[in-house]
């Protein structure tokens, strides 16, 4: 059953019969297009009326009250979560930023099979990184939503923040919640009463470990003492990480800490996905309200996709969208996301050309059996997707 057919009542609920159909046909153009700006979409929008009357129908559903986050994207994220995520088990929880020109997105997402899901985004009003505030506002939401769930939050440096550790540890008295925000290598520690010194004067080496217990972080007191991981990697293939990572925690040990900031690189992979790699997201020039709903139909369209490509691999069917594996390759060649989204863009183009594939396939009669068992297969992702 495809994504849209589970979860069409939550939708139909908030959407009137027009709105629900454009919506299902804007996701279906960025499936097929992987493209979210609003002249394109107008372009391909196929409602028989005039270009201009397209794009203002696709501008008036972006400007809906009914598309708000919480009401209709927190309810569907969370059943699947709840559906991927046994109640009580621990979630990776990832924030991070990216910008192109004066856009700022802000986002918050799951780690899922080396994968991220959108969870919760804001657009900041400006340029650069964000402050503690914003942070929090980001966060909070998402902690009443997964409230059932052990939670980990990882950040970058530019979420190196004490304040923002020391918040979480706080909320932590109430909520099973973890943390590891990486550290830039001026920041200031010490251990009891050493003095202070930078984490770039521990004279960590390619190769080197170290884990730190009951640490106080930068100068500035009332913040209590916390963990910290260190590890620089080795060379690997040529290439040498140019700098030690510094690891900001509450958790027990370097291993576990390793492990769980190694997963972050799944909101990186899914940032390429949205954009560059995927719906090319950077390429939008709608104000700040059209693009938070554009964004909103990215998150929907790439976790539908997504769950799609778990499917297609579960039922065997993904040898029939792309080469899986490679001997020079220890992982997946291609994700969930993609395989996903171009098993989609098979069966489209079987829909389009069915008739000249027709006239191949009946020049090929040797090849027959090879054909069934295709078509087969493509019957099975056109039910999924």
């Amino acid at each position: 059953m495809s994504f849209l057919a589970v979860y069409e009542s939550h939708f139909t609920k908030h959407l009137t019969q027009t709105q629900f159909e454009a919506f299902r046909i804007l996701l279906w153009l960025l499936t097929v297009h992987k493209q979210v700006r609003i002249e394109r979409l107008a372009a391909c929008f196929p409602l028989p009326i005039l270009y201009q009357s397209r794009r203002k129908h696709i501008q008036r559903f972006l400007v809906l009250s009914a598309l708000a986050i919480p009401r209709f994207w927190f309810p569907v994220i969370k059943a699947i979560i709840c559906k991927e995520f046994k109640t009580g088990s621990r979630l990776i929880i990832t924030i991070d930023r990216t910008q192109w020109k004066d856009k700022n997105v802000f986002m918050v997402a799951v780690i899922w099979k080396k994968l991220a899901l959108p969870i919760y985004w804001t657009l900041l009003g400006k340029r650069g990184a964000s402050r503690l505030s914003e942070q929090q506002a980001l966060i909070q939401p998402v902690l009443c939503l997964l409230k059932n769930y052990e939670l980990v939050i990882l950040g970058d440096r530019e979420f190196h923040s004490v304040k923002l550790a020391y918040w979480l540890k706080q909320k932590s008295k109430k909520q099973k919640l973890f943390f590891a925000f990486r550290q830039k290598q001026g920041t200031n520690q010490k251990k009891d009463d050493e003095d202070y010194q930078t984490f770039s004067q521990l004279g960590m080496k390619p190769g080197m470990k170290m884990f730190l217990t009951g640490v106080s972080v930068t100068k500035n007191k009332g913040f209590g003492n916390f963990n910290v991981g260190a590890y620089w990697k080795r060379k690997y293939k040529g290439k040498q990480e140019k700098e030690p990572w510094f690891i900001l925690t509450n958790l027990d040990s370097l291993s576990e800490v390793l492990k769980v900031y190694l997963a972050r690189a799944g909101i990186e992979a899914m940032f390429k996905d949205c954009k560059t790699g995927g719906y090319k997201l950077e390429g939008s020039k709608a104000n700040n309200k059209r693009l938070n709903s554009l964004i909103l139909l990215i998150a929907i369209a790439y976790t539908a996709t997504s769950l799609k490509g778990k499917t297609f691999r579960q039922t065997n069917q993904g040898k029939y969208i792309a080469r899986l594996t490679e001997k020079s390759r220890r992982d997946r060649r291609h994700s969930n996301f993609w395989i996903g989204l171009y098993g989609s863009l098979w069966i489209h183009a079987w829909e389009f050309c069915s008739d000249f594939i027709s006239i191949m396939m009946s020049n090929n009669p040797q090849k027959l059996n090879n054909y069934k068992k295709g078509l087969q297969a493509m019957f099975i992702i056109d039910k999924t997707a």
